[in-house]
């Protein structure tokens, strides 16, 4: 069974959205379920910083030994961080997808909760 938080927002694409301290920038990250998928993640090709997206552009992929998949914005934004440890050990997202493994932090404008599921519907949404 995948681990939801039930502080985090999510997308039917399997990204999570997690509040910071500033209420203008988000952490960004594949879920539980999302990698428990996916199997063991060898590669990830992230944005640089000041990289802009809008909502469900595609802002990366994610390679494992099963797959590769786009990864999807769940906000529109502008990256200001990217996770550095991933280049050397992507697979801190499988290990610990909602910590250490998290990609990308976005500065947002504006309503970001708009369009995604709380960790109820995101439940539903994979059979949980």
């Amino acid at each position: 069974m995948a681990k939801i938080l039930d502080d985090l927002f999510y997308t039917p694409d399997h990204e999570y959205v997690k509040s910071t301290s500033d209420p203008a920038v988000v952490v960004i990250g594949i879920t539980d379920f999302a990698q428990g998928e996916l199997g063991d993640i060898v590669y990830l090709d992230l944005p640089k910083s000041g990289a802009k997206f809008d909502v469900h552009g595609t802002f990366g992929t994610v390679e494992a030994v099963k797959a590769v998949s786009e990864l999807y914005a769940p906000v529109a934004g502008e990256v200001v961080e990217i996770n550095p440890r991933l280049d050397k050990e992507p697979m801190l997202v499988n290990s610990d997808p909602y910590g250490e493994g998290w990609m990308i932090k976005v500065r947002v404008a504006g309503d970001w909760k708009k369009g995604l599921l709380d960790a109820t519907a995101y439940k539903k949404h994979v059979g949980q």
